[in-house]
């Protein structure tokens, strides 16, 4: 099913998901857009948002020497110091048109390596695990705006990020499918290393009649349930005049365990795809819109035996589009000589600060209403200078 500027949904929420991509829009009563890109399974900020002039950073990812990854000569050019993987050409851009603003060192308070508890505590915005997200309350302390009664939500599940309080709807089409070629791509490719089932299953795939295509881990980028085709539904629907405001969507592969070199490419791929057209389908309106793209934990330090890293702490966030005050990498560097735990990037920001400055900044949240969408945090100061000054 195509996703349509019909099919926004208008005073309430709208879902699509398929794979490891899904999509969730709101209303809110304003001209300004927010989108929040989740990347689940956790970021290596270091291989995104490369510290190549930390004296350490050579030693600790020696190991990782693969053309087009971390080579100083192959990154995107930050400024010096930090180096933007070579997949990000689109986010590169953003960049260079001073609409891209990474912010390095960062992470959620809680110090867990559970994705699943990170991730709810993450979307949750507090301390402890609750029932609604931080968007969702963010958009209920904006209120409402007068819209037409027909709605319709596409979709199976609702992220806990906007969930709560705000009127949520979903709808998914009766009846099963069968497994699509996606599934199988992805049997394959986590077989893919072992040099038993790898190959059998590879054999019997072939036996069967799937292309090599099918086998091929790399997402098709005409896939119209990827990432890029979600985000530019996203764009779509925001544009519209009548249409929503909020968007949040999610893009899988992150957890890089092994051979990260190759499946971090991917993945980062996608997400440049996805922030291009996104870009594309908003047209003007970009020029309203703020994007935070936030992960629930960073990885290792350290490469581990087979070419991956293991769950960490500290990573990046990306905040882009048209209204930020981009053109620059924001840090407090921690530096890689002394290690948090001994293994991880030691964090130095806070998300809630870059997620709190966006919602007072961008869309206007006083703190009265900060302090319900993120309880707890009087501690954390909002992030300023994020976006432009209207």
């Amino acid at each position: 099913m195509l996703v349509t500027r019909r099919h926004a949904l208008l005073g309430l929420s709208a879902t699509i998901g398929l794979g490891s991509a899904r999509m969730a829009v709101a209303d809110a009563p304003t001209d300004k857009r927010l989108v929040v890109i989740i990347l689940r399974g956790a970021l290596d900020g270091m291989a995104a948002v490369v510290p190549y002039g930390d004296p350490a950073y050579a030693t600790l990812r020696a190991p990782a020497k693969q053309p087009g990854s971390d080579d100083p000569e192959a990154l995107l050019d930050l400024g010096g110091f930090y180096g933007l993987h070579p997949s990000l050409t689109g986010i590169h851009a953003m960049y260079q048109a001073n609409h891209a603003l990474l912010v390095h060192a960062v992470a959620g308070p809680y110090r867990i390596r559970s994705h699943f508890e990170a991730q709810d505590y993450m979307e949750s915005g507090a301390d402890d695990r609750l029932t609604s997200g931080w968007l969702n309350r963010a958009v209920a302390a904006m209120g409402r705006r007068q819209v037409p009664e027909e709605a319709l939500a596409v979709g199976t599940s609702v992220p806990l990020l906007l969930r709560g309080k705000a009127q949520v709807a979903n709808w998914a089409p009766q009846g099963l499918a069968p497994p699509r070629d996606e599934l199988y791509a992805m049997i394959a490719e986590l077989n893919h290393a072992d040099p038993v089932t790898g190959p059998a299953i590879a054999e019997g795939m072939r036996d069967r009649g799937f292309s090599a295509s099918v086998m091929d881990p790399t997402p098709q980028e005409g896939n119209r349930y990827a990432f890029p085709a979600l985000a530019r539904a996203a764009g779509e629907m925001l544009r519209a005049d009548n249409g929503p405001r909020i968007a949040a969507l999610e893009l899988g592969g992150w957890d890089t365990h092994t051979a990260q070199d190759r499946r971090l490419a991917q993945a980062l791929r996608q997400l440049d795809l996805g922030v291009v057209a996104l870009q594309e389908a908003l047209g003007p309106a970009w020029s309203e819109t703020a994007v935070l793209a936030m992960t629930e934990f960073g990885r290792t330090a350290r490469l581990n035996g087979t070419f991956g890293t293991d769950h960490g702490t500290a990573t990046v966030a990306f905040v882009l589009g048209g209204a930020v005050a981009g053109g620059k990498v924001r840090a407090d560097w921690p530096g890689l000589k002394d290690l948090f735990e001994d293994r991880d990037l030691a964090p130095t920001t806070d998300l809630r600060a870059v997620a709190r400055g966006l919602l007072a900044q961008h869309l206007g949240l006083d703190a009265p209403a900060l302090a319900t969408v993120f309880p707890g945090s009087a501690q954390v100061s909002n992030m300023s200078g994020l976006v432009e000054p209207v």
